[in-house]
């Protein structure tokens, strides 16, 4: 199964179409750390994650991880877990996964650059909740209805387009 993103604001799945927004700089095939760009390419997905104690389980193919109060995802280039979810540490910068804030609640991870990692090509690349479309630091935001959706689609065998 393969996920398009065509027109920067819109994802479309088999026979579905979901409005969704992007980096707030637009895509690129240049991507670097903290440049507000969504990575153009094609790209396998990693695991869902999801906070149990605010939603429910979501329904997918794809392995599932409870987030927890202490879990982040590094994007400090300098450090040794650079784009991989690891526990929060004082000398970490980082992408905090439990927040006030809805937006991850449910996400699924991009593989962008998590495979022969190279540092400060980007990190945290993910496709998140959004309410309100606004742009991103780079992932891709859809509205919870059209994630859950999403999320019944995909399999592991499921690569996202990018261009």
């Amino acid at each position: 199964m393969l996920i398009v993103l065509k027109n920067k604001d819109t994802l479309i799945v088999d026979d579905f179409t979901f409005k969704c927004s992007i980096g707030k700089n637009g895509l690129s095939s240049r991507k670097k750390e903290g440049d507000g760009t969504t990575p153009k390419g094609t790209f396998s997905l990693g695991k869902v994650y999801y906070r149990a104690d605010k939603v429910k389980k979501p329904v997918t193919q794809v392995p599932k991880k409870i987030i927890k109060k202490n879990m982040i995802w590094c994007d400090n280039p300098k450090d040794k877990f650079y784009n991989k979810e690891t526990i929060k540490n004082e000398n970490s910068k980082y992408e905090k996964l439990f927040r006030k804030s809805d937006s991850y609640d449910y996400l699924v991870v991009i593989n962008y650059n998590t495979r022969k990692i190279i540092t400060t090509k980007g990190s945290a690349i993910f496709i998140h909740l959004t309410k309100n479309y606004k742009k991103t630091a780079g992932c891709i935001a859809l509205n919870k209805k059209d994630l859950l959706i999403l999320l019944k689609l995909i399999n592991k065998n499921t690569k996202i387009k990018i261009t």
